[in-house]
């Protein structure tokens, strides 16, 4: 077998386009010494694969996109530890290399761990990217511990990193958990998950002070746009916030009073440079798996396709660009 079948973008087309995503067929994967070869099973859409996919120009090449999945492991490279053909794993690949929506992927054992075996591989894959933003957010950008206290607030607590944030914020911290929604779904969907209070993000800072009357020590924002002076009202003085997004023109002045901390969180950051605590994202995602094992933490996944195709794939954009999907969608061979 020298090519396998794959879904891959041609160009930045919209969504509603039938070409937006095509069925081809890619090279076998060539393994790096520290490569899994995985044979991927599902997989799950990102806001990160909109983006990507809506931003490109005409590809010379086909562009594979897709890093949430979770497969099983073919062949592994002559510097792997750890893992052999056969087992069961999760992760969510790197931005600079071919993606998931491929029925084989090489991808960097390092970033990887075995997946919960109390999940299919379609709840698997709902998870490894979120779980990687959020673990990251709390424990590396905010410095949060098990003795950590105050409130955290956040922001689309529905959404797939939100949903993953609060269940771990509960499980391996002191804080008070307060999510944002916008229908009475999302909201159950978030006390669900654990939660102490949900807020209203239509009406942000009114809400929050009712939850929360001084405010709150962190905040994580998927969506900044337009928000950094309700952050500055709701945000305690010497509080911190972790964004996600790419908002335009960013202002943070009305942070500055308050001395509010800002910080950036993107998980694709180790992968991008070769950091040297690259392994850290394996094994957070194997902590994550005991809880999840364990009975702590359960899956995001809320949409499964059946469909493991251009046509499938692109269904799951679609429902992804709304922007009002609870949960995670999920696309499986």
């Amino acid at each position: 077998m020298s090519t396998v079948p794959a879904v891959a973008a041609l160009d930045g087309l919209p969504v509603t386009d039938p070409d937006v995503l095509v069925d081809v067929t890619v090279p076998v994967p060539e393994l790096r010494p520290h490569d899994l070869l995985v044979e991927v099973r599902a997989v799950s859409v990102n806001p990160v694969d909109v983006k990507v996919r809506a931003g490109l120009g005409k590809q010379p090449t086909p562009k594979v996109l897709g890093w949430d999945a979770a497969g099983v492991v073919q062949a592994v490279g002559e510097a792997v530890e750890g893992f052999a053909p056969g087992d069961e794993v999760w992760y969510a690949g790197d931005l600079t290399r071919p993606g998931s929506n491929a029925h084989l992927q090489a991808v960097d054992a390092r970033i990887v761990s075995r997946k919960p075996t109390s999940l299919t591989f379609a709840e698997a894959a709902a998870m490894p990217l979120t779980t990687i933003t959020a673990w990251e957010a709390l424990f590396d950008r905010l410095r949060l511990t098990a003795d950590s206290t105050g409130t955290l607030l956040v922001l689309a607590g529905a959404g797939g990193v939100g949903s993953v944030m609060i269940q771990l914020a509960k499980q391996l911290t002191g804080l008070r958990v307060l999510g944002s929604a916008g229908k009475p779904a999302s909201e159950q969907w978030v006390r669900d998950l654990g939660a102490d209070g949900v807020v209203d993000h239509r009406d942000l800072v009114a809400s929050v002070r009712a939850a929360a009357p001084e405010g709150v020590e962190f905040l994580f924002t998927p969506n900044t746009q337009g928000q950094v002076e309700a952050f500055a009202e709701v945000v305690k003085p010497f509080g911190q916030v972790v964004g996600i997004d790419d908002p335009d023109g960013l202002d943070l002045m009305p942070l500055k009073a308050k001395s509010i901390a800002w910080h950036w969180e993107f998980m694709f950051t180790r992968s991008m440079f070769s950091t040297p605590d690259l392994a850290e994202q394996g094994e957070l995602l194997r902590r994550t798996a005991e809880l999840v094992d364990a009975g702590r933490v359960r899956t995001t996944l809320t949409t499964t396709i059946e469909d493991f195709s251009a046509a499938g794939l692109r269904e799951a954009h679609r429902l992804v660009e709304t922007g009002r999907t609870v949960g995670k969608v999920v696309v499986t061979r």
